[in-house]
């Protein structure tokens, strides 16, 4: 957990000190590395690790670009609502790899995205997220939140293989509170 966090706190401040700006909307790649802490068993990157780079990247998004100053900056906070992840084939050791981050789409309460693993031009894992920002615990619009990021960005709901991905997640909880 240390290596997450000093790993989002040198995010936070190449983003805010020496990165160039970018556009919250915009696909964003970055090339990143398996490390051996980012491995299991030494030889390919932990499936928990997918994760942290998903975060990684949305948060570096965040902090290099004006959604951070309509957001951070007025006291809301980020949450992740669900996730998602389809592993293909495994990410090498000591091997560099894109993680690109695109904008799959937004309703009022949610922003969704899909993150591509990608190693030697290969589609290694794509990961879905739902995520949101929150201030005094009710869901902020993220229509309102995005348009006043982005000015150029035309907003567009998410497609339907995204949504359908997410569709039945309070179902599950709600079957799972049954069950307790």
């Amino acid at each position: 957990m240390i290596y997450y966090w000093l790993h989002m706190i040198y995010i936070y401040i190449g983003s805010r000190l020496f990165w160039k700006k970018v556009p919250p909307t915009s696909d964003f790649t970055r090339t990143r590395s398996v490390h051996i802490l980012d491995c299991d068993a030494l030889r390919f990157m932990a499936n928990s690790k997918y994760f942290y780079y998903m975060d990684f990247i949305r948060y570096e998004v965040v902090f290099r670009s004006t959604l951070y100053d309509h957001t951070v900056k007025k006291g809301m906070f980020g949450v992740l609502a669900s996730q998602k992840i389809i592993y293909k084939k495994p990410l090498k050791l000591f091997h560099k790899f894109d993680i690109t981050l695109k904008l799959e789409g937004s309703d009022e309460k949610w922003v969704y995205h899909r993150q591509t693993f990608e190693q030697n031009g290969q589609v290694c894992a794509i990961g879905f997220t739902k995520a949101g920002f929150w201030k005094t615990k009710k869901a902020q619009d993220m229509r309102d939140i995005i348009s006043h990021s982005d000015s150029d960005y035309k907003i567009r709901a998410p497609s339907a293989e995204v949504i359908s991905m997410f569709k039945d997640d309070y179902d599950t909880l709600k079957a799972r509170d049954k069950i307790n």
